[in-house]
């Protein structure tokens, strides 16, 4: 359980940073620099656990051990008036944390049928979150890499889906502004960031997500494994 966990953190740790510089370097981008000058345009995840040392440390250890999987969170700071003046960018900003989830889900898939391909890596008879794809002999380090691309597979597809929920504070909130007249996705992120209706929202994101999670975690096995029937 706890080299388990140690993969899982690790998985996690490299996967949450990411996600947090893919915000802060698309918003330094398009003309916010406050997390930039934050230390947050990186993969060091030491500026990332100064600033949420409790949800990058405490809350993945606690739902690893009540769970099996770890969560968290994470968080860069950007200016509110700029995202107030330019909803649209603030849009992308928001949405680029998710993209590079989904680019994590699609580097781990596609690694994982190269090792298939490369006959080091078999599909599991039955999956789990940290077992998407296994080695073909037992032992060896082909074992802890099939169990860190299973999780990084696994973890990015939940990262990515909930984050895209529409529901605030999540990022998927915050798309909304990219077909929107400008005036309109003003009055709109007002609404959506107001303390209580984020913390509504973030409830309602839990109670509903693993229902809607399961086709896509379903949807995406069965394009990892074409023709096994995964359900």
């Amino acid at each position: 359980m706890i080299a388990l966990g140690l993969i899982w953190y690790v998985a996690f740790l490299f996967s949450t940073t990411l996600h947090e510089s893919a915000h802060a370097w698309t918003a330094m981008r398009l003309g916010d620099p406050t997390a930039y000058h934050g230390g947050q345009v990186t993969l060091n995840p030491l500026p990332h656990l100064r600033r949420e040392p409790f949800g990058l440390i405490l809350v993945p250890l606690v739902t690893y051990v009540l769970s099996g999987w770890m969560m968290g969170w994470a968080s860069a700071p950007y200016d509110p008036l700029w995202a107030a003046r330019h909803p649209k960018r603030a849009a992308w900003m928001s949405l680029a944390g998710p993209g590079a989830n989904l680019a994590l889900v699609l580097i781990a898939g596609l690694a994982i049928r190269v090792g298939m391909w490369m006959e080091v890596f078999t599909p599991p008879d039955s999956i789990t979150f940290s077992r998407v794809v296994e080695p073909l002999a037992v032992g060896g380090p082909a074992g802890a890499v099939a169990t860190l691309l299973s999780i990084l597979f696994t973890l990015n597809l939940i990262l990515f889906a909930f984050n895209l929920l529409p529901l605030p504070p999540l990022d998927g909130s915050t798309a909304l502004p990219l077909v929107i007249g400008d005036r309109a996705a003003e009055r709109y992120l007002k609404f959506v960031r107001q303390p209580a209706f984020q913390m509504v929202g973030l409830l309602l994101a839990w109670r509903i997500f693993n229902p809607i999670f399961s086709p896509i975690h379903t949807l995406a096995l069965n394009l990892l494994y074409p023709g096994l029937g995964y359900h």
